[in-house]
């Protein structure tokens, strides 16, 4: 071979790995062909040895229920097609507890941020027999444990179908459109207590416990819709601002046997927020969380249905406020696991069925995320922790005493588990920052023996056609914590240069987006803007979650304050980096994160030349109660956490360039909040860009939005970065 050959051969290679490699596209990101493939409504089936998925056939439009084995994926069968049955499409599925009977859901609208209402059928398997639930567009079918009736909610009222019967039974007949619902949750419980089923069958089928809103001296927030006609429609619902009135709660149980309702007397305990219902394993014994205005103190109240008499099982009190999860778990013998961060992290506790604590079962200087139950023959627990690093997340199992923990997942990345019935095994759904998300089978007796389901190799394929910028995990030294980062640099990264900085944050109480998982669409366009020359950072500041309770409450009674600082002092650490331009360092972040890049551009105008601010909170008077009460408490006890940190405080401050952006339909962040910011920087006179989508919502989509909104974006930063 010549000697020639081989500087040709390298130059011809350099060329080719170069410029072989594709160049990101908005229009690429935002057409779809990033998105991963998913398992889609995964139910776990009650043999033990399969599970189902909806399946959907593009060339034919039918929908199926297909069970797959865990153990053997190649063998499936299909439990029901769309074809099969008088309705043209399903998306959503729901077996009853025995499996003869499956909740079908059509025609299904979105409603607040979880909540949808839909047409729905119930299909019996063994007379093949297909039965319309209501005429109507309900909310919140739920089966009865005996799978005889479904209760829902239509019109902000309650109702009962017995499915063996016909009959229909309307259990409430006061519910009112901004005045009284029954068995639903309000916006505010949905929005950040994370419920919309606000009722709950008893084991025997023979109660129905459930929640009624009044929410009559709430005061309401009105937004106009436009839909391009001559006169705007107003959309008008009750909001409860920071200091206003929250609905008044009250717990109610329906006895379908005598058709009787009785309303639970809980004047003599401290109930202002009741933000869970769940029976025990007891079908008289009824279970309710509780929680003060301020969230400081948090009970778990037993109500005795025979004769209506409350017991407290357990209080805790916190200096700054306490979080709600589903990881109550009743035992067999009523004893109960719960977990806690009253020890510094957050840990599973086990206590007896009249509260005693029988012992703290998870112990270290790391945190539980996600508690997942328990075999009851082999009393295990299971559960998802940051033990090896905050940053990932790992499942483990432990006894109930507290002895022989194991992992059982070991890639480095994000695990996150769907156990079947008898917790025998579990699908992983796992990704790190190269790989997209991956769905294995895995054994909990025998972890090593995985059985891969599905990998995302189209995705993959896809990916490695573009030169993609590897996040590098870093951990600066800031305010004497060590805060964990990441950092993208463009491609062909030349340390002898200099390159402007884009920091992106979330910064909310207990958020996390330093984390090694798959890239968001966020992390796409991040890499767009490595492509044209930009370092792209991120860094989680004080407040943010997964790094004990001190760390994440540090901004109590002061939200803003440090977020800002972390991200000012972050900016300023970048500086010095003999490869950062010092005079071209910009934020961006949306909804908290918009609230925290404006007061980063305000306070930090010596630092940051730019600024795009989506959809931001700018006074925390103007957000609901439940968030930021647990935060700040109200207005009228904290003034200056409220005030010292608002960004309209600091409108004067504004030096460098500004992108303010908002929907007008934003049911969650009012628009009240970017006209409010503007009205002050027109005050200041101070010059910003604005920004609004019509008849958007907090997540401004649908459509070309995103795609507009993301030029938009680009084509500021390009510009003035």
């Amino acid at each position: 071979m010549p000697k020639s050959f081989f500087p040709l051969f390298s130059f011809l290679f350099v060329y080719f790995t170069i410029f072989s490699q594709n160049s990101l596209s908005l229009e690429a990101i935002w057409s779809g062909q990033f998105r991963p493939e998913y398992l889609e409504e995964i139910k776990h089936l009650k043999n033990g040895k399969e599970y189902s998925t909806l399946v959907f056939n593009n060339e034919t439009k039918e929908i199926t229920i297909e069970a797959y084995e865990y153990l053997d994926n190649s063998k499936h069968h299909t439990i029901l097609s769309s074809n099969a049955i008088n309705i043209s499409a399903f998306s959503t599925y729901q077996f009853n507890t025995n499996e003869s009977k499956v909740l079908l859901g059509t025609k299904i609208k979105k409603r607040y941020r979880r909540s949808s209402s839909g047409v729905y059928y119930v299909y019996d398997f063994s007379t093949k027999s297909l039965t319309l639930i209501s005429d109507n567009a309900i909310i919140s079918p739920v089966f009865s444990p005996d799978g005889n009736k479904i209760a829902y909610v239509f019109n902000n009222n309650l109702f009962i179908k017995n499915l063996t019967s016909g009959k229909l039974t309307q259990v409430t007949t006061d519910g009112k459109k901004n005045n009284i619902i029954n068995g639903l949750s309000d916006w505010v419980y949905e929005e950040e207590f994370e419920i919309v089923t606000a009722f709950a069958w008893n084991s025997t089928s023979n109660q129905l416990a459930y929640f009624k809103f009044n929410e009559s001296k709430v005061p309401e927030y009105s937004m106009m819709l436009y839909k391009n006609s001559n006169y705007p429609q107003a959309e008008t619902f009750k909001y409860p601002k920071a200091g206003e009135t929250n609905s008044l709660l009250s717990v109610h149980i329906y006895n379908n046997t005598t058709s009787k309702t009785t309303q639970i007397d809980l004047s003599n305990f401290e109930s202002y927020y009741i933000p869970r219902l769940q029976w025990t394993n007891d079908s008289t014994q009824l279970c309710i969380q509780t929680l003060n205005r301020h969230q400081n103190r948090f009970s778990i109240l037993s109500i005795n249905t025979n004769n209506n008499k409350i017991k407290t099982l357990y209080t805790e009190t916190d200096e700054a406020y306490i979080d709600i999860t589903n990881n109550l778990t009743f035992l067999k013998d009523n004893s109960f696991l719960l977990t806690s961060e009253k020890e510094g992290n957050n840990h599973i506790f086990h206590y007896d069925p009249k509260g005693k604590l029988i012992q703290q079962i998870t112990h270290g200087n790391w945190e539980v995320t996600d508690f997942y139950g328990i075999d009851d023959a082999e009393k295990r627990l299971f559960f998802q922790s940051t033990e090896n690093t905050p940053i990932e997340r790992q499942v483990f199992s432990i006894n109930i005493k507290g002895t022989n923990k194991k992992q059982l997942t070991t890639s480095n990345g994000i695990h996150n588990a769907s156990f079947n019935t008898n917790y025998s095994l579990f699908i992983d759904t796992f990704s790190n920052t190269t790989t997209p998300y991956q769905f294995s089978v895995v054994n909990t007796t025998n972890p090593k023996k995985s059985i891969l389901l599905k990998n995302n190799e189209k995705l993959s394929t896809i990916i490695n056609t573009y030169d993609f910028a590897p996040k590098e995990f870093i951990s600066p030294s800031l305010n004497g914590e060590n805060l964990n980062a990441w950092m993208l640099k463009p491609t062909n990264f030349d340390p002898l240069k200099k390159y402007p900085v884009l920091l992106f944050q979330y910064s909310g109480p207990g958020s996390q987006m330093v984390k090694n998982s798959w890239n968001s669409y966020n992390d796409l366009w991040h890499q767009l803007l490595t492509q044209k020359g930009y370092i792209v950072a991120c860094i989680d500041g004080r407040g943010t979650g997964f790094k004990g309770r001190d760390f994440k409450k540090s901004t109590q009674l002061q939200l803003g304050k440090l977020e800002a600082q972390d991200q000012i002092d972050f900016a300023k650490y970048l500086a010095k980096q003999t490869y950062v331009d010092a005079s071209r360092i910009g934020i961006w972040g949306w909804s908290f994160g918009g609230f925290t890049a404006l007061n980063a551009i305000l306070k930090g105008n010596d630092i940051f030349k730019t600024a795009i601010s989506v959809a931001p909170v700018t006074h925390w008077k103007y957000y609901d109660t439940i968030y930021t009460e647990r935060f700040l408490t109200t207005p009228q006890e904290n003034v200056l956490g409220y005030n010292d940190n608002s960004p309209l405080s600091h409108a004067d401050k504004l030096k460098g360039n500004l992108l303010l952006v908002h929907g007008s339909a934003d049911d969650n962040v009012h628009l009240q909040n970017t006209l409010q910011m503007a009205s002050e920087f027109t005050k200041a006179n101070k010059q910003f860009e604005l920004a609004i989508y019509p008849d958007k919502n907090h997540g401004i989509y649908g459509g070309n939005t995103r795609l507009h909104l993301y030029t938009k974006m680009t084509n500021f930063l390009l510009e003035h970065l």
